[in-house]
């Protein structure tokens, strides 16, 4: 599927618990852990991932990814976790908002929160901490990685938004997409309908299910 700024804007109406609900190939559904959070909550994105196997505490491989990356992806940082030193900041954002990358996620920390949000380009964090890096090591780029407990590979598509991130495989997402669309349309008519009065055991049929346990 090619991601067309118009199939971006429409997908990016969904939200994640739809992805996740229809994304049934990968363990977990390709969601990442709870600790993987947006900086603000506003922030939602889409894109192919470009991975980078980054040095905890060294943000030299970041500066690699960001410019080995290409408009419209998302670079995927693993960091095996490391939260004790800020990889990622204002600057490094906004040279990926100038590169016209659609978001990063980083098993890691950040720093520079409150700029990055009031920039508005897409971060994604295991944390923040103020404390600085060395700029040593050499990235390994573009090869699967795990982050946030979910295994990624160059291409997947990365969908977040203030749920958290969902890793959807290349090979279903076609299918995944499909289905999710059907499902966020399908919860519009539910909502629909509690607004003429019905109830969710009702339109469920959860009365019947309760009245059989009891």
């Amino acid at each position: 599927m090619e991601l067309t700024e118009r199939i971006r804007n429409d997908l990016l109406k969904l939200p994640t618990g739809n992805i996740a609900d229809n994304n049934n190939t990968v363990s977990n559904q390709g969601v990442m852990d709870t600790g993987i959070k947006p900086v603000s909550p506003k922030m939602k994105m889409i894109g192919r991932a470009y991975t980078a196997k980054c040095y905890p505490g060294d943000n030299l491989a970041l500066h690699q990814a960001i410019y080995g990356a290409q408009p419209g992806d998302v670079l995927v940082l693993d960091l095996n976790g490391y939260s004790e030193a800020g990889h990622f900041g204002d600057i490094m954002a906004t040279a990926c908002k100038l590169r016209g990358l659609a978001g990063v996620v980083i098993d890691g920390s950040c720093r520079d929160s409150e700029d990055i949000r009031e920039l508005g380009f897409p971060v994604f964090s295991r944390g923040f901490n103020p404390s600085g890096t060395v700029k040593e090591s050499l990235a390994k780029l573009n090869i699967p990685v795990s982050c946030g407990g979910v295994q990624v590979n160059p291409g997947d598509i990365i969908f977040g938004d203030c749920d958290g991130v969902v890793v959807i495989p290349q090979n279903v997402e076609d299918e995944v997409f499909e289905k999710a669309c059907k499902k966020y349309e399908h919860e519009k008519e539910i909502i629909r309908e509690l607004e003429s009065g019905k109830t969710t055991l009702e339109i469920y049929k959860f009365d019947e299910l309760i009245k059989s346990k009891t």
